[in-house]
């Protein structure tokens, strides 16, 4: 660690928002302390207020807050409206002509499209959708590259109120499986492949497969023509997108659905095997994310704004395809990999492209960090005002690079925590408001009451002690359920604090300033490149192999994707050495990507004959991941069944 890092540590230092920024701030100190008045003092008040003036509304709603059935709040339930009308509509008049999305594949192609051009496509594919016989309430699984198509297809589904269900392009054809047969979807929307890496990812083969395999629930796949090298379609099935909106009218009537009604599933990992449909409301959820688009972001109507996440993930929902719409924003998307061809493509892009908001993962930007200053220096980036980051906390040293390196000590960094389950940011810092410190995500947002708290509920004031991340009160883009298993969603959630706080399963720490300062998970989950990971799917990959008898993952830290994967198997026969076992761990770490993608690949595979398991037979993860993080073992062992099991998973029997 650097001098200059270890000083800015030491002296807990805050960097003060730029007076000039702070002028032409949407959010200043004065409006920030206004807004949180506003919230304590009346809390449903705050939201209804920022729901009328945020949303168009085609039936106002007349109650705000629905607690009856607590844990499933519903807020603004008897309104009426149409996210798609709100993200496209509403601009024609004023913003028709104005680039809403700026495209550049990987290859460098680029395409733009205006908000009216945007409006014609959505409307035509909407219509297309129709003419396939998708209606209202009906599920859609979305498995596209980063490309505008992409985005075309959620907002189509959102205009005819179909719920949509975006599918990681990176995961396997057995997790793309998983998650249609639990939404039951009636389509897939799909592309031949998209380009990722300098290769070209075959998105098609794997909706072959995944078919093949039992999804009978899906009746037709759509597929655009990215790459065009050519795939087999099957007749009665399968169809061209070029084909299924040809003759289609680019006008489409939106379907106007009530507040509460599911605009899109979005599957997470849990601390067991199945995957969690995470259901997500309509207006709720559009009013948080226009809000935070507008608050952390700043956005303003000459900005161009890239956020570098894949529409398969919930930023890619919130800060690509929804938010900066909502907004009327001018945006970028980039479908490809940030080193291709060379560790400067981020910042060649957003030199090109005049970005102003750019908003990425700490694991880029340590890779990025790593390949040094020549590349970021080679291009022109003052156009650049405000910097962001999201996926896990940002370690000090990559935040004093972002600051120093990109932002040239002069744009905002807003350090955003939120999840899938949240929706949109929840603590982050207002950049023209408050000031921030490297690695902490520093306060909630207005109307977010959030807080750290011990086991027995109780708030914790001592600042160098951890506890639970809790938020007390219910908010407008939280999640719904879990889709299809109510139970699972209140237990999940709701039931450590008897139903009183939403549990976010992050531990977290508040200094004498009140920022907040994450620590981690406290569930069997990994953060690993911004990809949450349950340990239990990992492993229940690894088991369904035939040679495998028992398999246990835990997390390392990693320098660059925050966590590294571990897995210690017990095979069916004897443990292998030498040669057999480094052909064993890449059989097993290329049927892990089969199963569930090349993300999940373990980093590192240890052969036992035995894992670490009390007399009752729980395996002691705690000592598993001192193992893997290469730790004494100093801690009490009496209760192994097998102390042995220690030497030979640390490589010394």
């Amino acid at each position: 660690m650097s001098e200059n890092i270890e000083s800015v540590l030491h002296e807990n230092r805050l960097f003060q928002p730029d007076e000039a920024f702070v002028s032409q701030a949407r959010i200043n100190p004065e409006r920030l302390k206004e807004l949180h008045r506003q919230a304590a003092d009346d809390y449903e008040g705050f939201w209804a207020e920022r729901a009328r003036e945020e949303i168009l509304w085609h039936k106002p709603f007349t109650e705000t807050l629905d607690r009856s059935k607590a844990p499933h709040f519903r807020w603004f339930a008897d309104g009426h409206m149409n996210v798609s009308y709100n993200c496209l509509d509403r601009h024609l008049a004023e913003r028709g002509d104005k680039t809403a999305i700026v495209f550049e594949g990987e290859p460098g192609d680029t395409q733009t499209y205006t908000y009216r051009e945007l409006h014609a496509a959505v409307s035509q594919f909407a219509n297309a959708l129709k003419a396939q016989g998708i209606r209202r309430g009906d599920r859609v699984v979305i498995y596209m590259p980063m490309i505008p198509e992409a985005v075309i297809a959620m907002q189509a589904c959102a205009r005819i109120g179909a719920i949509h269900s975006v599918v990681f392009g990176g995961f396997s054809a057995e997790a793309l499986k998983d998650r249609v047969n639990d939404a039951e979807a009636r389509m897939i929307i799909t592309a031949d492949g998209g380009h990722r890496g300098g290769k070209i990812v075959p998105l098609k083969a794997a909706v072959d497969k995944a078919i093949e395999h039992g999804t009978p629930s899906i009746e037709r796949v759509i597929v655009f023509e990215r790459t065009q090298h050519g795939v087999p379609m099957i007749e009665g099935r399968d169809l061209s997108w070029a084909d299924a909106i040809a003759g289609q009218s680019s006008d489409c009537e939106p379907e106007w659905v009530d507040s509460e009604h599911p605009l899109f599933l979005l599957y997470t990992s849990g601390s067991t095997g199945k995957p969690k449909g995470i259901q997500h409301s309509s207006a709720g959820y559009l009013l948080t994310a226009i809000l935070t688009n507008k608050w952390v972001f700043d956005l303003r109507d000459d900005d161009v704004f890239w956020c570098t996440a894949d529409v398969g993930w919930i930023t890619g929902h919130t800060y690509v395809a929804y938010g900066p719409l909502a907004v009327g924003a001018t945006q970028l998307m980039y479908e490809g990999a940030p080193t291709v061809p060379d560790g400067g493509r981020f910042w060649k892009l957003a030199a090109e492209h005049n970005v102003s908001v750019f908003y990425t993962a700490p694991t880029a930007i340590r890779a990025l960090m790593k390949l040094g200053d020549a590349f970021p220096n080679a291009y022109d980036l003052s156009r650049l005002r405000l910097l962001g980051t999201v996926g896990e906390p940002i370690n000090p040293e990559a935040w004093m690079w972002y600051h120093r390196v990109i932002g040239a000590e002069r744009c905002p960094i807003v350090d955003t925590w939120w999840q899938t389950e949240t929706g949109s940011h929840m603590i982050a810092p207002l950049p023209g408001a408050v000031a921030t410190k490297p690695g902490s995500c520093t306060l909630p947002l207005p109307g977010i009451m959030a807080d750290v708290v011990d086991e027995d509920g109780k708030p914790i004031t001592d600042p160098d002690r951890g506890g639970y991340l809790v938020v007390k009160q219910p908010w407008p883009s939280m999640l719904r359920t879990v889709w299809g298993d109510a139970e699972r969603y209140r237990k999940t959630y709701w039931g450590m604090f008897d139903g009183r706080y939403y549990l976010a399963g992050d531990s977290a720490r508040k200094d004498a300033d009140g920022y907040f300062w994450i620590m981690g998970r406290i569930d069997d989950v990994l953060n690993v490149a911004g990809h949450r990971l349950g340990t239990m799917e990992v492993e229940s990959a690894l088991v369904a192999h035939e040679l495998v008898a028992e398999a246990a993952v835990v997390g390392r830290p990693h320098e660059v994707k925050g966590e590294a994967i571990v897995a210690y198997v017990i095979l069916r026969g004897e443990r292998p050495t030498g040669a057999d076992a480094e052909a064993m761990v890449n059989t097993l770490r290329e049927w892990v990507a089969e199963e569930i993608g090349p993300i999940a690949k373990p980093d590192e595979i240890r052969f036992s004959e035995g894992l670490p398991k009390t007399r009752s037979g729980k395996i002691m993860r705690r000592l598993l991941r001192s193992i893997a993080k290469g730790e004494t073992i100093t801690s009490d062992t009496s209760t192994l069944e097998n102390e042995s099991v220690i030497l030979q998973l640390q490589g010394k029997a």
